[in-house]
């Protein structure tokens, strides 16, 4: 557990009524969701890594465009440390930010290289010392390559936790302190799966689409909009 919460927020306990809303939450969203999962299309804790650096300001589709042809030009590690940049700027041009991204990619593949032969390490802590690999990033790999626990917050998370009113926060990082103290770690992977789906067709930014929503009824955000 202490791994889990390494970097977050001291936070207090909460009442059981709380705790009991949080899980009413999750069980209607696993009904409504029930094939939600990982988007990124990997077959390996390093495609992961890679895909979810090429995610940032990009969609989940683009960067499953983009990766099969990078994952043959570079197989490990030791390929994509010793990638030319610009042809590895070419093959992942359209996910944006490409040049930023094909130094982090380079660079951290370089890191596991000189300090993890070559594999990706399973600790949050190492994992966030790698070029351009934050909390999000981390918890993904952690979460879904290594079935290790973990909340990875995106905007599509803290928005909807925020209308959930599991947490007031806008730091991820106490977003997701907030979001560990309401729900069991067994639930933590597939509940960022869950709010990011729940974010993209029905509480979605800057109206949510409340008609149909399948957590109404224990929603408390004000400004619901039945319009849709």
């Amino acid at each position: 557990m202490k791994e889990f919460y390494a970097g977050a927020v001291p936070c207090m306990p909460l009442d059981v009524r709380t705790r009991q809303r949080a899980q009413k939450v999750h069980a209607s969203l696993v009904e409504a969701y029930p094939d939600v999962r990982c988007e990124l299309i990997c077959a390996n804790p390093l495609q992961l890594l890679v895909a979810t650096i090429l995610s940032a300001q990009c969609t989940d589709v683009r960067v499953n465009q983009v990766t099969p042809a990078l994952f043959r030009r570079y197989p490990a590690a030791e390929a994509f440390a010793a990638a030319e940049l610009r042809e590895l700027e070419k093959l992942i041009k359209s996910a944006g930010l490409y040049r930023n991204k094909a130094r982090s990619i380079r660079e951290a593949c370089r890191e596991l290289v000189e300090k993890h032969g070559g594999q990706v390490p399973k600790t949050r802590e190492e994992l966030v010392a790698l070029r351009g690999v934050g909390r999000k990033t981390a918890n993904v790999v952690l979460g879904n390559a290594f079935n290790i626990p973990a909340i990875a917050v995106d905007t599509h998370v803290g928005r909807v936790s925020r209308r959930l009113d599991f947490t007031a926060q806008t730091d991820p990082a106490r977003v997701e302190r907030d979001l560990m103290q309401r729900f069991a770690p067994e639930r933590w992977t597939m509940l960022s799966h869950l709010l990011i789906r729940h974010g993209r067709t029905c509480c979605k930014a800057p109206r949510p689409r409340c008609s149909g929503c399948p957590v109404l009824k224990l929603c408390p955000y004000p400004e619901k909009n039945f319009d849709d």
